[in-house]
């Protein structure tokens, strides 16, 4: 379970402020897969840090039950590091054995040498294969998806999508997508944000056509 507690997050600039959450209380439940639906800008990557932890927000708290993931497909890497290094670091922060988890996303990665050269080398679809593989390599119950299975090539996407759905039968998913098919697939409910506020529906179909009358209002046919 996600609790929210009066939570506010805002971007400002010079000119304007751009309000993701503003004063939030409720909860994504647990045993739930969500689908986060949203148009461009409207903060769903950073609701998904946000949850993760890897942003804080301006006011009030997030209170996180289970193991959570970072956002899958996203992660801080230090470009000056190895892939190896990287997985070696991320390890440690969360207590899981090294070796394993190297060796896992060195297999998975399928990038041969460059797994030992710095991260700042990497072309995005390098650093999407190995932010990939490090989310899978770790047991989370919780795994926050990011628009996470357009990586690599056909055969490459298809070995993803396979561990993707070995991993989600074990664990809850909150899952961004532009896809209603992907989200569809693997979410049971859904959530959406807009100017600020966040949605929850019970049902994903009345989230998708809450998501669809803002769209349509808007004209923005995402």
């Amino acid at each position: 379970m996600i609790e929210f507690h009066g939570v506010s997050k805002i971007y400002r600039t010079a000119k304007a402020k751009k309000v993701i959450l503003d004063d939030f209380t409720g909860e994504l439940p647990s045993g739930r897969n969500i689908g986060l639906l949203g148009v461009n800008g409207a903060g769903k990557s950073t609701l998904l840090r946000l949850i993760a932890g890897t942003e804080e927000p301006d006011r009030g708290r997030i209170k996180r039950r289970g193991f959570i993931s970072f956002p899958v497909n996203f992660a801080a890497f230090k470009g000056n590091l190895s892939g190896r290094e990287n997985c070696r670091f991320v390890a440690r922060i969360y207590g899981i054995d090294i070796r394993s988890v190297e060796r896992f996303v060195e297999e998975f990665a399928e990038i041969g040498r460059y797994f030992d050269m710095p991260i700042a080398t990497y072309s995005s679809g390098m650093r999407s294969r190995i932010s990939f593989g490090l989310s899978m390599a770790i047991d989370f119950d919780c795994y926050l998806v990011d628009e996470a299975l357009a990586v690599g090539d056909g055969v490459f996407r298809a070995r993803a999508e396979a561990l993707f759905e070995a991993k989600a039968a074990r664990a809850n998913l909150i899952i961004v997508s532009h896809n209603p098919t992907t989200v569809k697939k693997y979410c049971d409910m859904g959530a959406v944000i807009s100017d600020g506020k966040l949605a929850i529906f019970d049902k994903l179909d009345d989230a998708i056509a809450h998501y669809q009358n803002i769209t349509n209002n808007l004209g923005n046919f995402e």
